[in-house]
């Protein structure tokens, strides 16, 4: 559970990316970004050809990251399906899932 003066800063979006966003470096690439962006939480390819990501941190840079993996993508994101929460763990830092 996240402290809660750490909390009030910080927030959380699932997103769940549509396209061709596998085998085009979509993970290594929102590693990097996230990295840049001082975000925690994680990516991974889902069986059915999407790409989920949990990333956490201030909504600024959040919001930041995900315009950058945008940009990056505009040819291969088809469609981004992404819900705000409330983060109820605490991420060390962002990777890669299997």
């Amino acid at each position: 559970m996240l402290k809660k003066s750490v909390m009030e800063n910080i927030t959380q979006v699932h997103c769940y990316f549509s396209g061709i966003v596998q085998g085009v470096g979509f993970r290594f690439t929102s590693r990097y970004l996230a990295r840049k962006h001082n975000l925690k939480g994680w990516v991974k390819n889902l069986y059915d050809g999407r790409v989920e990501l949990v990333a956490q941190g201030e909504k600024q840079n959040i919001m930041n990251f995900l315009e950058d993996l945008k940009s990056e993508f505009s040819g291969y994101i088809k469609n981004i399906d992404l819900e705000w929460q409330t983060p109820q763990e605490e991420f060390e830092d962002f990777e890669i899932r299997f």
